[in-house]
């Protein structure tokens, strides 16, 4: 197992590299830099231009450039930014407990109420209340979480005249601030997750409900709860791991816009304004780290399967 999960760090460094070439190389496509978003309108001149891109690097080679990013990463410095001049990691660590808070509340919703929903609907299969979680589901993973964001404004506006606080304040300062204005969005991004985890949690349910090994555990006497959370539930979590990984990936993307649009200021807004400013350094640090999690949440999903199947583990083991 200390083998396996050094190979897997090992895949997810060079994932990290390509996705850090990748996005790097993308922002040098953009037409224009960040000189002349800041000396727009200011009437400089193209040397004065061009002496500014000299000081901030952008006038060399992206390959050279692209080397300069990996040095100081090394070293642990991620570059500095080109409008404030502060240290890119100063300003990703004063965003990202916000991010955290909304990410957490996100797949907590997402995980609890669709493993609970899967539960009903594989308990009540061809039923009505399965056919409506079922539809339910369909429509989760079909509307962006964007626009479930701007539906929940616009409903709890016009029927209700309320709209959640726009002034962050962190939990240990106002709590009941901090959870109306987290709500709204958690919610938002959770909905694909909810949708995603309710219908493999069913369908996994429903296959391990008709295996052989079930219909051994109820000719031996067994309760209906005990056969559905002591055994076809636990059989099950390895799906919903699989799917954990996922919606991690989709709410991490969504903070972008949801952070925007509910003004929280966490690392999706940071993401959204240094694209708009071109503030590359930034938006390739946050980046790195949205990649980083993602990778890191995926060899621990991988490390759970062997801990909840011992088949897992044994092949593992075994080099298979």
């Amino acid at each position: 197992m200390i083998r396996y999960f050094f190979r897997r760090l090992g895949y997810g460094l060079v994932v990290l590299v390509l996705v850090t070439v990748f996005v790097f190389v993308a922002m040098t496509f953009i037409p224009s830099d960040a000189v002349d978003l800041m000396l727009a309108d200011t009437g400089a001149t193209q040397e004065q231009a061009d002496r500014m891109r000299a000081e901030l690097g952008l006038d060399q080679p992206v390959h050279e450039q692209l080397a300069g990013f990996f040095g100081g990463v090394l070293q642990g410095d991620f570059g500095r930014s080109f409008y404030t001049d502060e240290p890119v990691m100063d300003l990703f660590l004063a965003r990202i407990p916000v991010t955290l808070q909304l990410g957490g509340l996100a797949l907590a919703i997402g995980t609890i109420i669709g493993v609970g929903l899967g539960i009903l609907a594989a308990t009540r299969r061809g039923t009505k209340t399965d056919n409506a979680i079922r539809g339910i589901a369909v429509a989760g993973l079909s509307v962006p979480n964007y626009v479930v964001g701007l539906l929940l404004l616009s409903a709890l506006g016009v029927w209700f005249a309320w709209s959640p606080p726009f002034v962050y304040a962190g939990p240990t300062e106002d709590f009941a601030s901090w959870l109306q204005q987290m709500a709204l969005p958690a919610i938002a991004l959770g909905t694909s997750a909810v949708a995603g985890t309710t219908r493999m949690a069913r369908s996994s349910l429903l296959e391990n409900l008709g295996s052989q090994f079930i219909r051994t555990v109820r000719a031996k006497g067994a309760s209906e709860r005990l056969v559905l959370f002591k055994h076809a539930l636990r059989n099950s979590v390895i799906a919903v791991l699989t799917l954990l990984g996922v919606n991690l990936g989709t709410i991490l993307g969504g903070t972008v816009i949801l952070e925007q649009m509910f003004s929280l200021p966490g690392t999706g807004q940071l993401i959204y304004e240094s694209v708009l400013d071109r503030d590359y350094p930034v938006v390739i640090a946050c980046t790195i780290f949205y990649a980083g999690l993602f990778v890191f949440t995926m060899i621990i999903i991988d490390l759970l399967y062997a801990l909840i199947d011992p088949r897992i583990r044994a092949a593992r083991e075994s080099g298979q």
